[in-house]
């Protein structure tokens, strides 16, 4: 292990361009606009180049949202529908069971019924008939009267259940966001952005947004109104629900989703949608007594952040371990004793979610180490009950730590016994440089169904192929997949310095929001900062720092990294790319930094790298000079002594080599020691017995004082000795 400490390093990245034309284009976005132009650089970076187009992202302008008639089909469906609601038809919208499918059927649902519609609404349970239309529950519709099947985040590679549909007189009316791969389902209408021969000009809708404009185009045709009215009118009702599908299902926030997400988040501010107030009281830990009675609480900021960490993984928690109905009466639900009722049972269910996927995820991690998978371009895991609701969120863990592509499929026996004809549901994330669905189209032969995005994606294999499946999706990520694209890398938007950073310009970064994929939260980077401080918080579960730089100061955390596995101590220079927010504390506002990453800059890591090896020749017998200060004193014992001493009766018995000798120079009575000059202390205390000492990871030590009134004679010690008599007095 070398002094850079136990974290994994990773790849930076600076995306931001200084060429003579970039420099000169964020100039004029930065005065144009009368914009910071560390946020001009930002908003050049991200591809909005010149001011016009810089202030198009920004002000959101209304000629962003796109017709949506020219998605393909569009006509076809809204007639359809108008057909049915004319003649009394029954409608049953068929959707699926995450928090886009969940948000889609009831975006439609309630405007359906808005319309004077016959409408339910069916989703399949995960475990029991798993992802997807099926025959057995067309057969139900039928029998229940249905005529129209209205599918929402589905459908999309329904082609046999839609012919079998036809036999039995129900027409299917397909909308979905999923990519198409062969042929389309020979359905009444299908309408898919990501269809071949549909022209609409943006792809990355969510689901729910493909039912958004489905719904606008209805009230545009049928309602005989402008585009633009339209659009108010649906945005007035269903922007909250049209956002949070948007948010969970990670679709780039650009282009007509960052108005949605946009509009939509205001709207959650101010909810009155009873099952969504519900949620947010439930997520903050309040019940419905205390919520009624805090007239003047103040809600929790809505982002994308709260949406997607907070809310989304509840809703979602229906669908992996309950049934995705529940989250849909959530929404629909018009009493707030009912809805309080249900929000507690998802959050129930999240906990439950969060327990099984610990579970699973610590089997993983050991089959990955047992079977010597870590290496593989694609990691593809199994086994016989993992839950289906779970494996897809350990496969993206998993994904995260490795940095590769990873499928996870759980097998259900039908006799008791494996066999070869066993279907396995799987579930798996991919990286940047390799579309999981086209891999998986490669592997077309081997698996009984698939479908999905190019980072995420379902699919269905039997026991029997599931090796030769490993093999040949590794084949493909082999002779597909870059192996620059597997190492971990981290970003930067732009460079800055420490008297960059102010509470103003974290205020007017807020203009860049809402964040989200393709819009992400600005990564800075920032080099030679001084770690005045570092600290652990919660049991050394996140790190605490203090940065300054030209006598300015600023606080920092680094969430989920201990201070041990970063190699990095008080006194140290450090380069670190890091995100900007404001910090409120009792009515007072300041700008803290969460950090993404950090290491030594390049002089640190070579000047502690040079006094490691320094260290080890001395210790291996070469000279050294009295100017190099070696060589300890009996001052120096005393001090590091009582140092240790003190440090053990607070209560911090754990210490790290660097933070020794940076607390000695700048406690309140200074005492110069340095690096090898306590290692040697550190090797005389441990060969006389002096402290017990327990090296528990490199140079971090666990610190046992054994307490004595007899002063210790050093002369005993034959390292000092020998360490001594090493040193040239030329």
């Amino acid at each position: 292990m070398n002094s850079k400490g136990l974290k994994k390093e990773k790849k930076w990245i600076l995306k931001s361009s200084e060429s003579p034309e970039a420099v000169k284009s964020k100039r004029k976005i930065a005065e144009e606009l009368g914009i910071n132009p560390i946020v001009a650089d930002l908003l050049y970076t991200r591809g909005f180049e010149t001011p016009e187009a810089a202030k198009r992202f920004l002000y959101m302008e209304s000629e962003m949202l796109c017709n949506p008639f020219d998605m393909a089909d569009m006509e076809k469906g809204v007639l359809r529908v108008k057909k049915a609601i004319d003649n009394g038809e029954k409608i049953t919208i068929y959707g699926d069971y995450d928090v886009d499918g969940v948000t889609s059927v009831c975006t439609l649902y309630l405007y359906l019924k808005s319309k004077g519609a016959d409408v339910s609404y069916y989703i399949p349970n995960r475990a029991g008939e798993g992802y997807g239309v099926s025959a057995p529950a067309i057969d139900a519709l039928k029998d229940s009267g249905t005529t129209l099947i209205i599918t929402v985040d589905t459908g999309i590679t329904a082609i046999e259940e839609v012919e079998y549909a036809k036999s039995v007189d129900v027409d299917f009316l397909i909308t979905d966001h999923h990519e198409c791969h062969g042929d389309i389902p020979a359905a009444t209408a299908v309408i898919n952005p990501h269809r071949p021969d549909c022209a609409y000009p943006f792809k990355e809708l969510a689901g729910v947004g493909v039912v958004f404009k489905f719904v606008t185009a209805y009230e545009e045709r049928i309602g005989h109104c402008s585009r633009m009215q339209a659009a108010v009118r649906i945005f007035a009702e269903y922007a909250d629900l049209v956002a949070i599908g948007t948010i969970a299902d990670v679709m780039p926030i650009r282009n007509e989703n960052r108005i949605i997400v946009s509009y939509g988040l205001k709207m959650i501010e101010s909810t009155k949608r009873l099952g969504l107030i519900a949620l947010m009281e439930a997520a903050a830990g309040k019940n419905e007594q205390s919520a009624r009675s805090d007239k003047r609480r103040k809600r929790t900021k809505i982002t994308t952040g709260y949406i997607g960490y907070t809310l989304a993984p509840k809703i979602n928690a229906a669908g992996r371990i309950r049934s995705a109905e529940l989250a849909v009466e959530l929404f629909l639900s018009n009493n707030s004793r009912d809805a309080s009722r249900i929000a507690e049972e998802l959050c129930s269910a999240n906990k439950e979610r969060q327990n099984e996927e610990n579970k699973i995820m610590q089997e993983a991690y050991l089959k990955i180490d047992s079977e010597n998978m870590a290496d593989d371009p694609v990691i593809v895991l199994d086994a016989d009950g993992w839950h289906h609701g779970v494996i897809g969120i350990v496969a993206s863990r998993i994904t995260e730590k490795y940095s590769r592509p990873t499928i996870l499929v759980s097998f259900e026996t039908a006799s008791g016994e494996p066999c070869d004809s066993d279907i396995g549901k799987g579930s798996g994330r991919s990286i940047k440089g390799m579309n999981l669905v086209e891999a998986l189209c490669y592997c077309d032969d081997l698996l009984v169904k698939f479908g999905g995005h190019e980072l995420a994606a379902g699919l269905s294999v039997t026991r029997g192929n599931l090796k030769a499946f490993r093999k040949k999706i590794n084949e493909y990520a082999m002779n597909n997949l870059d192996k620059d694209a597997m190492i971990p890398t981290v970003e930067a938007d732009c460079e800055v310095s420490l008297s960059d950073i102010s509470l103003r310009l974290a205020e007017e970064l807020q203009i860049l929001e809402p964040y989200g994929v393709g819009n992400p939260i600005p990564n800075f980077m920032m080099h030679g900062v001084h770690v005045n401080e570092i600290s652990g918080v919660s049991d050394n579960k996140h790190t605490r720092f203090s940065f300054g730089q030209d006598r300015q100061t600023v606080s920092a955390m680094f969430f989920s990294t201990s201070p041990a596995s970063l190699g990095i101590y008080n006194g140290d220079k450090v380069d670190l790319i890091f995100n900007i927010d404001i910090n409120e504390y009792l009515g007072r506002r300041s700008v803290q930094l969460f950090v993404k990453d950090i290491k030594p800059t390049e002089n640190q890591d070579i000047k502690n790298e040079a006094e490691h090896r320094r260290f080890e020749e001395i210790w291996n017998g070469a000279h050294y000079t009295r100017d190099e200060k070696i060589l300890p004193s009996r001052e120096d014992f005393a001090a590091v002594y009582r140092y240790i001493v003190a440090s053990v009766r607070s209560g911090n018995d754990v210490i790290a080599h660097r933070d020794i000798c940076y607390n000695l120079s700048h406690g309140h009575e200074p005492h110069e020691i340095g690096y090898i000059k306590l290692k040697i202390i550190i090797k005389v205390f441990q060969e006389l017995n002096l402290v017990g000492i327990e090296e528990i990871a490199e140079e971090i030590y666990r610190f046992k004082v054994q307490y004595s009134t007899s002063k210790t004679d050093l002369e005993k010690s034959s390292l000092l000795r020998r360490i001594r008599s090493q040193m040239d007095f030329k």
